[in-house]
């Protein structure tokens, strides 16, 4: 039977000890896909990827990174790692955003939840800047798409 990592026999929550995992190369990729309404992401298009509030996918890029290396400060018992390289890249398929956050860490436990804090943040950030247009952006799908390193590898 599968056992939830952060709950102690007491069924009390509680942080995960990483001090006898071994230190290795660890990275996992995120992605997070947006959907803007037709007028918005031709918007979009015919302005530069700009708006009045600056340069959305830079901006959103930039928030993203900051928001991976400050996940432990947001999820309770994600341990504050030096993470050693984070990159987002924000491509447009149609009226579709694909955010890919992809985190690097060499460490006793893996950069997952950094992966998907980047990835959604950055997607937060592409709401904030385009909220003026319209509110119905969807943020619609967030998930692991790869990870490496540590007890078992996923994706890719």
């Amino acid at each position: 039977m599968a056992q939830f990592t952060h709950i102690d026999p007491h069924a009390r929550p509680t942080m995960v000890d990483v001090g006898d995992k071994a230190i290795t190369k660890r990275t996992a990729t995120a992605e997070t896909r947006v959907r803007f309404p037709a007028q918005v992401a031709e918007a979009l298009r015919t302005q530069g990827f700009s708006t009045a509030k600056g340069p959305v996918f830079h901006t959103a890029i930039i928030a993203g990174v900051m928001a991976a290396k400050r996940t432990h400060e947001l999820i309770p018992f994600c341990h504050p790692l030096g993470i050693e390289n984070c990159k987002i890249a924000i491509d447009m398929d149609g009226d579709e955003a694909l955010i890919r956050c992809t985190v690097s860490v060499t460490h006793k436990t893996g950069v997952e939840m950094e992966a998907l804090t980047g990835s959604s943040v950055a997607a937060l950030t592409l709401y904030d800047m385009c909220k003026a247009l319209s509110h119905d952006i969807v943020i619609a799908q967030t998930r692991l798409v790869e990870k490496r390193g540590g007890k078992g590898d996923i994706g890719g």
